[in-house]
């Protein structure tokens, strides 16, 4: 009946499926949520799209990315510029000549590099063996103990000395007044939130919500000729070679009798007593921090809580180490050899990837395909 069978309607998914119908292919998307777009699904509450599974900033220096979802959705002009709360002392994100100036009172760029200088060389590092000494190398001891420290082992639930170097090469570190979190071309939110943009995209296209692939997988299969598989590679085969490692998030919502609570998007708790990675402030991804934003006079607040995945939480990020990427290698030889079904996406792939280079990987794969 069909050509493809889609599994997951989240950005991969998505592109996917405007892809492979745009080329004359017959498709089905199916996705076990009672929504469609994945992890990037925005729900409308009291006027306010709510990111339901945590914030979603659109960034690329990917021309050919940004013109791609500009055919769906049209992008606001946010800019993120978190803030760093450490037990009450508030800090600039990513770490620029403000952050320094209120972490040693310097005044200039010169005196900042010889500021991280200093500290780098009393803590004698040369080749960063771990995240800790990854970081103390990048943005020295003070930085480092009050706003990476605490903040990195609630996100990922070890202590920094146990992490991968890797995982903090893309920190942010500006010797300019500059309080854009991303170093990207193009930035911004949907207008009308991340749902409406991949209706957008599914638009004419067949879509079954609230089906589960794995528990009816014979009869979908014969549905349609091939598959492509967005969900967790270790569950498709029944976590048969062991389970993959991920971190999860609960998000904690609030909505508040108020038209502001923090003035910001995104504020980071990078104390390790505060038991809450960030606070996500819904209404400034999409209002201005003027007149109107405050019009609504009610906001929505989620405190996000890093925890271990178990089965039955939603996988947000893989870990990748090297136990895990041997496991995830494993899984490839099996997966490489199937005949009618291919394998993509976050999940599918066990690859931390921002949202350009899903839509990227989704338009390569579909090329190749199609």
């Amino acid at each position: 009946m069909y050509d493809y069978l889609i599994v997951g309607s989240g950005l991969f998914g998505a592109v996917f499926a405007r892809q492979a119908t745009d080329a004359g292919k017959k498709v089905l998307v199916i996705d076990k949520r009672p929504n469609i777009a994945g992890n990037v699904y925005t729900e409308k509450i009291e006027g306010i799209h709510v990111h339901k599974y945590g914030a979603h900033i659109f960034h690329t220096n990917m021309e050919h990315v940004w013109n791609y979802v500009n055919k769906f959705a049209t992008f606001n002009r946010f800019t993120n510029s978190p803030v760093a709360n450490y037990k009450g002392e508030l800090y600039s994100l990513p770490f620029n000549m403000y952050t320094f100036n209120k972490m040693w009172g310097v005044v200039t760029p010169e005196e900042a590099v010889k500021k991280i200088e200093e500290q780098k060389k009393e803590a004698g590092i040369t080749e960063p063996k771990n995240l800790e000494e990854q970081a103390i190398s990048l943005v020295g001891t003070d930085i480092y103990e009050k706003l990476i420290k605490g903040y990195t082992q609630k996100q990922w639930g070890r202590p920094c000395t146990e992490l991968p170097a890797f995982i903090i090469k893309r920190l942010p570190v500006r010797l300019t007044f500059d309080n854009n979190y991303f170093n990207a071309l193009y930035q911004g939110i949907p207008v009308g939130g991340y749902t409406k943009m991949v209706e957008n995209m599914l638009d004419g296209i067949e879509v079954r919500l609230n089906t589960d692939y794995l528990e009816n997988k014979a009869e979908l299969d014969a549905l349609a000729d091939k598959v492509v598989y967005t969900g967790p590679i270790d569950a498709y085969y029944d976590f048969k070679l062991g389970t993959l490692e991920y971190r999860s998030v609960r998000f904690e919502n609030e909505t508040l009798d108020k038209p502001n609570f923090q003035g910001n998007a995104a504020v980071n708790y990078t104390d390790a007593e505060t038991p809450w990675t960030r606070i996500i402030e819904h209404k400034w991804f999409e209002f201005g921090k003027d007149d109107e934003g405050n019009d609504i006079p009610k906001t929505i607040i989620s405190r996000e809580y890093s925890s271990e995945w178990k089965p039955g939480d939603e996988p947000y990020y893989p870990v990748n180490d090297e136990k895990n990427g041997k496991l995830y290698e494993q899984y490839k030889e099996l997966a490489d050899k199937e005949e009618k079904v291919l394998f993509g996406g976050r999940l599918g792939e066990y690859k931390y990837y921002d949202m350009d280079a899903v839509i990227d990987s989704a338009l390569k794969f579909a090329e190749k395909e199609l």
